[in-house]
């Protein structure tokens, strides 16, 4: 067993490092989440939430994966054999769509290469064709974790309106909320699902959906089964403070926490970070010589970067070296990338010496692999030097 001396760098693009400030918040005391001080927390938390969805409407938490927030979002508002739209953007959009089909929805699944978010114009073009409107819903993931492929939302919504179609709009956020400009309300959302454990700087364990008044109206309609997911005895419960369920009280208190740092930092400055760090971690893979997995820069990922190894290389082995002789975990290729890509995350309680860290790591394994690269760490270090002091000056006093 190697000895490690130092902190663990964990660089996969979720869970995320989480703040000592919310570590602290999580450890303490337990509460009675029937008791007098809990609708105070349970307030400050679903303001706080509605801030970062960018929605006055009603966010539900659920104490969960976002796999659970994603079946949520479906058991709600569809009802058995809907049909909903989908598109193979990457192993998350995969698993979501298998999801829909094991609920008894049937799924018209659109492919792609992986490299691409979801095309405005196939949207516009499978909801003008369909006449009839027995498209109930479109599933899109925002920012896929698999590829490092951010999606346009808001082209997607356009589309849905030039077509004239009565289709809900259904989004995972779960890595990008929190890190990428995310407006819920703004941009015609219907259900937006996004999860603790990535933006918002929480371990795994909490799951949310932020929905739109037409998604409520589709509720009252729909007929998949539900419990525990259903959405009308939460929101109901929520009115007073309070849950329908034994609600996650720690986990909640690290929420409060997390939202308090975000709101102190504000929404454009969190934006704005993490749009830098990604933008020299792009810079550092074109000085290695590596290509990134999304081919339009118009939908690279500001919270990971996926990049291919060459021909010849396996990215398993680069991130077992970099985890055995640098204790840095980077994120593995899935499915279709298995093998062939590596993911660093540049998401959450980040700065510019940590993305250094990582980015040292990186060029250290590939140098330790003998995989042919060029200098991208100082790539980085002149972009985010040169960066810096135009950050400070345009930084509110």
């Amino acid at each position: 067993m190697t000895i490690h001396s130092g902190r663990h760098f964990l660089q996969i693009p979720g869970p995320t490092n989480v703040p000592d400030r919310v570590l602290r918040a999580i450890d303490r005391p337990t509460i009675d989440h029937r008791g007098p001080e809990f609708p105070r927390l349970a307030f400050d938390v679903l303001e706080g939430l509605r801030a970062v969805f960018q929605t006055t409407g009603p966010v539900i938490v659920y104490p969960s994966s976002g796999t659970g927030a994603w079946e949520a979002a479906l058991v709600n508002t569809l009802s058995p054999g809907d049909r909903v739209l989908a598109f193979d953007t990457g192993h998350f959009a995969t698993l979501w769509r298998k999801m829909a089909e094991a609920l008894g929805l049937a799924v018209t699944f659109i492919p792609s290469d992986w490299r691409h978010g979801v095309d405005p114009a196939a949207v516009e073009q499978y909801l003008q064709d369909d006449s009839a409107h027995t498209i109930a819903a479109v599933m899109a993931v925002h920012n896929e974790t698999s590829t490092g492929v951010t999606s346009r939302i808001p082209a997607i919504r356009a589309a849905i309106d030039r077509a004239h179609h009565p289709a809900l709009l259904l989004v995972d956020t779960i890595s990008s909320l929190g890190s990428i400009d995310y407006r819920h309300e703004e941009w015609g959302i219907d259900v937006t699902v996004g999860g603790s454990q990535k933006g918002l700087m929480l371990p795994p364990g909490l799951a949310f959906n932020a929905v739109s008044s037409k998604a409520l109206a589709a509720a009252e309609r729909a007929r998949l089964p539900k419990s525990y997911w259903a959405w009308s005895p939460i929101i109901s419960a929520n009115r007073q403070g309070f849950f329908p369920y034994t609600p996650a009280t720690n986990m909640l208190c690290g929420l409060r926490e997390s939202l308090a740092m975000l709101r102190e930092e504000g929404l454009d400055a969190v934006f704005a970070r993490h749009a830098r760090h990604a933008e020299a971690t792009r810079r550092a893979a074109a000085a290695w010589g590596l290509e990134i997995v999304a081919l339009n820069p118009a939908e690279y990922s500001n919270s990971l970067t996926a990049l291919f190894v060459p021909e010849g290389f396996d990215a398993d082995a680069l991130r077992t070296v970099i985890l055995e002789r640098f204790d840095m975990s980077l994120g593995t290729g899935l499915g279709l990338l298995k093998g062939r890509a590596f993911r660093i995350g540049h998401l959450g309680h980040f700065n510019d010496l940590m993305l250094c860290g990582t980015l040292c790591g990186v060029e250290m394994g590939l140098a330790s692999l003998g995989i042919p690269h060029g200098d991208g760490v100082s790539s980085a270090l002149a972009y985010l030097a040169g960066t810096a002091a135009h950050a400070k000056a345009s930084a509110p006093v």
